[in-house]
This record gives structure tokens, sequence and C-alpha cells, in this order.
């Protein structure tokens, strides 16, 4: 829950418009007090125009000094726009003038904007959690039904082409190797779909194992810069941190055309800072784009209480940084 600054109370919005008001009306009993103003009855002509243009000013001041005390609703309407549920500890009441009614709805809009973000970080990670759950028990299948099946297809191949006829066997052993070729792809299919390393040796073997697979599988060169004094993190957490990475490191293989990409990680105030930099064509991030991996990093940063920044112009490469509480 956001916690909210209590400060002292100056004044109110309420306020504010009555002296506006009675600002109006001392005037104008100045204005009737000492200026030589009659009228007649009848009115004449040059009275009434006189006590219009009296009546206009005194209505064009008051409306000015009303819109001088109402200013900092627009100002706090502005900021209510800006407001992220993605971004955490955003405070609007620390930022509001010292009246009362802005302090207090600034205060209810803090606790409601904080009960929004922890249902949104729920369901996020309600959805996640099942993608993954999803995502194993696929590459289970891929590995141990269709996997399996393929071998034995293809050991079973290999033995006709070696046992067979001379006219069948160029015949079959191509199939064999194209079966294995499947194989393969179906292997490399089970990796991304469960990260079996990250189970197994942790994050940082698990990152560098896959800078490694897609330095071999591409011309990109992949580079990595991992600190050993990293902090002990979750499970969710180190899953969040790998796949943001993998979806970093997928972005620069299909659309940065980069020669060169880092990935780093390192400690940052007590948690972890994640940085997937690469010399590739860059692109503009406000631009309407295909943002559903972009989306996806920003929803699995959210669900570990971290922040993203995708920083990039055209020509001059992208950074993604994931900065995440231990």
């Amino acid at each position: 829950m956001i916690q909210v600054k209590r400060r002292s109370v100056e004044g109110s919005l309420f306020q504010r418009a009555v002296l506006a008001t009675a600002v109006v009306m001392v005037l104008a009993f100045i204005l009737l007090t000492v200026t030589p103003v009659e009228v007649s009855a009848p009115i004449r002509l040059a009275e009434a125009a006189i006590l219009a243009v009296g009546i206009i000013t005194l209505f064009v001041l008051n409306l000015l000094l009303l819109r001088h005390a109402l200013t900092p609703l627009t100002r706090m309407a502005e900021r209510m726009k800006e407001i992220d549920l993605r971004a955490p500890n955003q405070n609007l009441s620390a930022e509001m003038p010292p009246y009362s009614e802005l302090l207090a709805f600034g205060q209810a809009f803090d606790e409601m904007v904080a009960r929004l973000a922890e249902e949104r970080r729920a369901g996020a990670r309600a959805a996640l959690l099942a993608q993954e759950t999803e995502r194993a028990r696929i590459a289970r299948s891929l590995h141990d039904e269709a996997g399996q099946t393929l071998t034995a297809v293809a050991l079973q191949l290999e033995r006709a082409a070696a046992e067979g006829p001379p006219e069948q066997r160029e015949r079959l052993g191509a199939l064999a190797f194209q079966l294995q070729d499947t194989l393969d792809e179906i292997r490399r299919i089970v990796r991304e779909l469960r990260p079996e390393a990250l189970e197994d040796l942790g994050l940082v073997n698990a990152l560098i194992a896959l800078t490694r697979r897609l330095d071999q599988q591409s011309e990109v060169r992949f580079t990595h810069d991992f600190a050993p004094d990293l902090p002990s993190l979750s499970p969710e957490t180190e899953l969040v941190l790998y796949r943001v990475a993998q979806e970093a490191l997928t972005n620069v293989l299909r659309h940065s055309r980069a020669r060169r990409c880092m990935v780093s990680l390192r400690p940052h105030d007590g948690g972890v800072r994640l940085v997937v930099s690469d010399d590739g064509v860059g692109f503009n991030p406000h631009a309407e784009l295909d943002t559903t991996g972009l989306e996806g990093m920003r929803e699995r940063a959210m669900l570990a209480g971290g922040a993203l920044r995708i920083e990039s112009e055209p020509g001059t490469g992208t950074t993604v940084t994931l900065e995440v509480p231990r």
C-alpha cells in the first residue's frame, strides 16, 4: 500500500473561492460608495450603460479570481492522466498543494491506485504462472511423447537405410537426416518453453547457456558480463529475469540487425539490474509497433515489483534495462 505523507493543511479551495467572491463584492461596494453614480427612475440610457460596464467588469474579475483559485484542480487532473499502474510507489497526494480538499482527494486516489495496482499485479501473477505451467506441460509432451516417437522412427529409418536395398538407401538416409533436423527443432522449442538450465543450474548459468547458444546459431556476437556477488533471488524473480532477457535477445535477432549484443547482470540497490544492449538499427519506442513482446516484458517486470526501461533511437541501437528488488 502506498504510504501517504501527512502535511499541514493551509486553507482550502472553498476558502479561496469565498475569498475571491468577497474581493469582488468589496470592490463593488467601494466603487458604489466613492463614485458619483446616480440611477434615475426611470433609468437613463447612459446610466444603464455605466451599470452594465461595471457588472461586466466585476464578472470578469470574479471569473479570473476563481480560475486562479481552482488552478490546482487542473494541475491535479493533468497529473492523474500520467499515473501508470505498472510503475510502483506513485504518490499523488505528496505532489498536491496543501489544501484540505486536494489532500483528501489525493490520499483517496493514492489508496485506489494502490489497490488497483495490487489487483493488476495479482492478476498478472496468476496469468503468467498459468502460462509457465502450460509451457512446462507442452514441453514435457513434446519431449516425452513427440520427441521419443520421432527418435524411434529416425532409428528405424537409419537401420532400414543401412540394411535395405541399395536403390533405397540414399532416400531413406535423407529422410532420417530430415527427421533428425525436426528433432533438433523440437529440442530447441522445448528449451525455450521450459528453461531446464534455470531449474537445474540457476539464473546465471541459464543466461550463459542462452547467450552461447544464440551466439552459435546466429551471426550476432553475444557477450555477457555477470557479477559474481549477485544477491539471492526467489525462483519467481529469477524466472522473470530470464524471460525478459530471452524476449529481449529474441527481439535482437528478429529486428535489430545488430552485430554485437551485451547482456549484463549486476547488483543494484539491494536487488539486481539486467541490461541487454545492442548496436542495431534501433527504433522509436513511442511509435505504433507490434508491442506484444514489449508489453509482456513490462507485465513480467510488474510481477517482480521491478522497473523496465527501453531506450532506443533509430540508428543508435537499443538498451533494455530491468531493475528488480531482492
